[in-house]
């Protein structure tokens, strides 16, 4: 019976919180501090993804150094993306910086 019960719960748990701000969606007016506020949300979540994974390849330490070929791509990156505003272009020059740091740094 306790697992009926948990799996209600749970049910019920994510049901709500998925479908409240649909539902409310039409009555609710958001205050427009808080609507700005919100159209950062996304690049903090991309951020919080991103940064671990180019700063600690490894999962052991921060390796802020040239040695680092995860840096440099998303150095290379953010300099097209800043450059040009184009997405594709950015993905390109990004991951062929990788891949040409990976092959002359010689670290995988």
């Amino acid at each position: 019976m306790n697992e009926f019960l948990l799996v209600g719960g749970m049910f019920l748990v994510t049901f709500l919180v998925r479908y409240l701000p649909f539902g409310l969606a039409g009555s609710l007016q958001i205050p427009e501090p808080l609507e700005r506020a919100l159209r950062y949300v996304p690049v903090a979540v991309l951020m919080a993804i991103v940064a671990p994974a180019v700063l600690i390849p490894q999962g052991d330490s921060v390796q802020f150094s040239w040695q680092n070929p995860h840096l440099l791509g998303a150095f290379a990156a953010f300099l097209a993306g800043w450059w040009k505003n184009n997405l594709l272009l950015t993905i390109v020059v990004g991951m062929a910086a990788f891949f040409i740091s990976r092959l002359l740094i010689g670290r995988f």
